[in-house]
């Protein structure tokens, strides 16, 4: 039987994929990989490679010649070569709106956290500070402006929250998607006016520290970030001094440059910084899709029209 290997996941079981697989006559193999050179160790014979985080590069695919589809468990492709998939005509298969709502009440969630002082709040309370003020001075969405990076299909149903919770909203976005009332501005003119800028864009090397020194330094001293998309989208060393210098009121992080983060991330430091792990897109219903989803489309992609 021909073999699909599991080459990463961090799910508790990979029964749906199972189950879809060998009704197709495939076998599933699993494994635990972290570099390119544990899937060539494990990638042997393989037909097709299903992955979560571990990287499919160049010498991936030239170490497995058997293999004729790729999956990603999620929406990005960032983790692989896909330019060499293409030249070796490789089919790559995601799942590129399974978790929509997940991640867009995951990043409104942070937004309104950051905008109401809610953690600081929290924390202030917890340790017998009962002061309403002690979050510094907070405003009603009404008054405040929400900049989005990026108006796919998240950036869209990001943006219909905050419509709908009074927000003034924008965008910049070369290939918009979303909705036709929620006007384009250059980059720099986002970040200059915005109160909170929420990103909602691909990683690729066009994008990666999409916001460093530069563009975070035309941010207001009042603003917050969101990230709910790839941490490598912002430049961490310079988000922490811009947090550190007061050069930005504070951040909402689901996503990291190294995830799990090292135990001496300056940003895991920052009272200003709210940090999840890389929860955005979970729901039991989006993982049940986003499984059943990528595994039928490889078998579609294996098995021809």
């Amino acid at each position: 039987m021909s073999v699909i290997l599991i080459t990463d996941c961090d799910h508790p079981t990979v029964d749906i994929e199972r189950i879809i697989f060998s009704s197709a006559g495939y076998t599933l193999k699993v494994a635990s990989c972290r570099s390119a050179d544990d899937v060539i160790r494990a990638g042997d014979h393989a037909v097709a490679l299903l992955s979560q985080y571990a990287p499919i590069t160049e010498a991936v695919l030239d170490a497995l010649p058997h293999l004729r589809v790729l999956g990603r468990y999620g929406v990005g492709l960032d983790n692989i070569d896909l330019d060499a998939a293409a030249r070796r005509g490789l089919t790559v298969v995601n799942v590129p709106d399974y978790c929509t709502d997940e991640v867009a009440d995951h990043a409104f969630g942070l937004i309104l956290m950051l905008c109401r002082g809610l953690s600081v709040l929290h924390r202030h309370a917890r340790h017998g500070t009962w002061d309403f003020h002690s979050a510094g001075d907070l405003h009603r969405t009404a008054t405040q402006q929400l900049g989005l990076i990026g108006l796919g299909r998240i950036g869209t149903a990001v943006a219909r929250r905050a419509l709908a919770s009074g927000f003034t909203v924008v965008a910049t976005d070369p290939h918009p998607l979303g909705l036709a009332r929620i006007p384009l501005v250059p980059m720099a003119e986002l970040l200059h006016k915005s109160d909170v800028v929420t990103i909602h864009a691909p990683l690729d090397p066009s994008t990666r520290h999409l916001l460093g020194s530069r563009e975070l330094a035309l941010m207001k001293p009042s603003a917050f970030l969101v990230n709910t998309a790839r941490g490598a989208l912002v430049d961490q060393s310079a988000l922490a001094r811009a947090l550190t210098s007061g050069q930005l009121r504070g951040a909402a992080l689901d996503v990291l440059e190294t995830e799990p983060p090292l135990d001496n991330d300056a940003l895991l430091r920052l009272p200003n910084v709210v940090v999840t792990p890389h929860a955005a897109f979970y729901s039991e219903e989006s993982i049940s899709e986003l499984k059943s989803r990528v595994a039928q489309a490889m078998v579609q992609a294996l098995d021809g029209p």
